[in-house]
């Protein structure tokens, strides 16, 4: 047996900022997916996924309790599936800042909750926010505390546009010139990232009020503009964005930036080959990079490995 496919994400814009209100832009990366399965014989790692959805029934079956007016599932469904070895056989990477655990709560919701809502249904903002409400409770298991966007995207398979944190809606992003030379890419740290963490450190600098300043003024000012200048195209002035939102994330959020890519990170702003920022949460996980030319970015990057996600 083989559920529908779930497929990672890419926040391209907002990791941090839409915690505190900035506009964020998250995308579908079809190159990683996962899916519910059986397998008579099942791997070590089947078996690991196995248990961790028996432990995610059991927190879904509280949450249920709790809340019964937000989500109900088919439990006994789940359970007897559970039961006889279901797994999410999944190549998205976990901790790597593209939604391994989106795909996961993406794929239970659409097999297991009562009344759900559908795709093909017109979704008013009220149905993506109360979706993306289901979604957070559902994915806090897995985070602490989750905004649901990334089980969101990974369900709708659909770019979404957050305005504010009410305020959410499916997009259409500038379709990608295959010929242009520049790209948005990913870039591997080697390192598996924890997002609990990295959100506890924010929160804490949140509390000084130099840094909330900052992140008003400077970090989610940039950030909204970046969102505004992809959306409409306007590839000049992303571009003058980008680079200075890159400066702000290595001036003030150096913990979320491996150590050994303070340099390169640098080396792209003082060049313009390419600019560097968080993809997720950070600590490690995949790095999104920027240029306006993409054989300049891979002589300089030689070293890495970069997977292009989207062409200008």
């Amino acid at each position: 047996m083989k559920g529908p496919l779930f497929y990672s994400k890419i926040l391209l814009f907002g990791e941090y900022g839409i915690i505190k209100d900035s506009k964020g832009l998250s995308i579908p990366y079809n190159f990683f997916k996962g899916a519910l399965k059986w397998d008579n014989n099942p791997s070590e790692m089947a078996q690991k996924s196995n248990a961790s959805l028996k432990a995610f029934a059991g927190y879904l079956k509280n949450l249920e309790k709790d809340d019964e007016a937000l989500v109900s599932f088919d439990m006994e469904a789940m359970e007897a599936d559970i039961a006889n070895g279901m797994y999410f056989d999944s190549s998205i990477p976990q901790g790597y800042g593209i939604g391994s655990s989106g795909a996961l709560v993406a794929a239970i919701y659409d097999r297991y909750a009562k009344d759900k809502i559908t795709v093909l249904e017109n979704l008013t903002r009220d149905k993506l926010l109360q979706l993306k409400r289901i979604f957070g409770k559902m994915e806090s298991f897995f985070h602490g505390k989750s905004s649901g966007l990334d089980p969101l995207n990974s369900y709708l398979s659909l770019p979404i546009l957050i305005n504010s944190q009410d305020n959410i809606e499916s997009t259409s992003i500038p379709s990608q010139n295959t010929n242009g030379k520049g790209a948005v890419f990913l870039l591997d740290s080697g390192i598996t990232g924890e997002t609990a963490p990295m959100v506890q450190i924010f929160m804490e600098k949140m509390k000084q009020e130099g840094f909330r300043n900052m992140v008003k003024n400077q970090f989610i000012k940039h950030t909204d503009a970046c969102v505004e200048d992809f959306l409409n195209g306007n590839i000049k002035s992303l571009f003058g964005n980008l680079k200075q939102l890159s400066h702000v994330v290595l001036d003030h959020f150096k913990p979320m930036i491996p150590a050994k890519f303070h340099q390169l990170w640098q080396q792209g702003i003082e060049t313009n080959d390419y600019y560097l920022k968080l993809c997720g949460s950070g600590g490690g996980g995949y790095i999104l990079g920027f240029t306006e030319d993409l054989d300049k970015a891979k002589k300089a990057l030689k070293d890495y490995n970069l997977e292009v996600v989207y062409n200008f």
